[in-house]
């Protein structure tokens, strides 16, 4: 089978709502058919090849247990009972308890009591609390957004740090530690990697007075948005911790 990139992490049930149809994974067939999932694989490659079921794209899952990535299938209803007829009919009985399993556990849940009215509710209410703090955590970087659309050019270690409210030395230490600048005779310097990218741009001249040569590191527009989102994330892991 071809190698996918694509990280797939499936459910208890190994079972996907995929555009409000459900699938049931490769994975699950071969369990129910007691059969080895490679074995299903190529059923199924042989099925699409002989036009028997649709195509199917071959998609990534990381194995819970050994942190593998292999492929699997994600198989419609119609085409699962087609794949287990070819594979061991007798175990059809067994499909069709599944994907009554699966159906079911897609349904939305009508509470049958006032005690399972009120856990539902409760479980609603949670469900609103997060999504109301991970607004507000999302709040500061809204703002910056705002903000920095006033702003125009490069920007200065200083000016970005007065545009993310941060402390300065905090701020460059947070540079330093996480190796986007260091130090060179005394003045930040971006790595180079960052530079390669467009987050930085180094300028350099000389002083009229003295003719002193000096260099200034300063963030690009690019730069400034990528910094904030991290400086954001610093700010949230720090108030978690």
């Amino acid at each position: 089978m071809n190698q996918m990139n694509v990280n797939v992490n499936c459910p208890a049930h190994h079972a996907v709502n995929m555009d409000l149809q459900i699938k049931m994974s490769s994975r699950v067939i071969a369990e129910l058919v007691e059969s080895r999932h490679s074995d299903v694989c190529r059923t199924i490659e042989r099925l699409q090849d002989s036009g028997v079921i649709q195509g199917y794209a071959p998609m990534a899952y990381t194995h819970p247990q050994n942190g593998q990535v292999y492929n699997q299938y994600l198989i419609g209803k119609r085409d699962s009972y087609i794949i287990v007829a070819q594979l061991s009919p007798a175990f059809t009985a067994r499909l069709v308890d599944r994907w009554q399993e699966l159906e079911m556990a897609s349904r939305p849940v009508i509470p049958q009591s006032l005690p399972e009215a009120l856990r539902l509710a409760a479980d609603l209410a949670e469900q609103k609390q997060k999504l109301t703090e991970e607004l507000a955590a999302a709040a500061p970087k809204v703002e910056f957004v705002d903000r920095y659309v006033q702003s125009s050019g490069s920007m200065t270690f200083r000016q970005v740090a007065k545009l993310l409210n941060a402390k300065e030395p905090e701020f460059r230490l947070f540079l330093l530690d996480r190796h986007i600048m260091y130090r060179l005779n005394g003045i930040l310097t971006p790595y180079q990697q960052h530079s390669d990218v467009g987050r930085f741009e180094v300028r350099t001249g000389t002083t009229q007075a003295s003719n002193y040569a000096f260099s200034q590191a300063r963030f690009t527009a690019k730069g400034v948005k990528w910094i904030a989102g991290l400086w954001v994330e610093h700010l949230t892991h720090g108030s978690a911790a």
